[in-house]
């Protein structure tokens, strides 16, 4: 199942794809500016659904809370919620923990192109500086 939600999140509209498949749930975050209309909506996952799937099913999976059919009490539901908010604040959704892990990923793959650019550009000073240096010496 799939599904494509857009919430406000702070002072930005943000698009959520998640793929719940065999009890795993992955997910992929797009940050709109402004609101976006329903048109706008359309158009863009008409252009960039495709894409946002293939990121979706490259991020890593994460066990997706079963549900339960049986009805709760919601004075008994009231109180489980409120323990278990009071016990672990940090705990979060299986979407929420999807888009963590999705985010770490994609920052060590920033970080380590970042690294390969940077020894690249070393790896190029150097060889200027050394053509510089045999120039230096044949004009003697």
């Amino acid at each position: 199942m799939v599904t494509f939600s857009v919430y406000l999140d702070g002072s930005f509209w943000v698009g959520v794809l998640e793929i719940a498949e065999e009890g795993a749930l992955r997910v992929t975050r797009f940050t709109f500016g402004s609101e976006p209309t329903d048109p706008e909506l359309y158009d863009f996952l008409m252009r960039h659904g495709v894409s946002l799937l293939e990121q979706a099913s490259a991020a890593p999976a994460v066990p997706a809370g079963e549900r339960t059919g049986r009805r709760v009490n919601p004075k008994r539901a009231a109180k489980l919620a409120a323990r278990a908010a009071a016990r672990v604040s940090s705990r979060s959704t299986a979407s929420q923990e999807a888009m963590r892990l999705e985010q770490e990923s994609r920052k060590r793959e920033a970080a380590d192109g970042r690294r390969e650019r940077r020894r690249e550009l070393a790896e190029h000073k150097r060889e200027v500086a050394r053509r510089k240096r045999v120039e230096r010496r044949r004009d003697r």
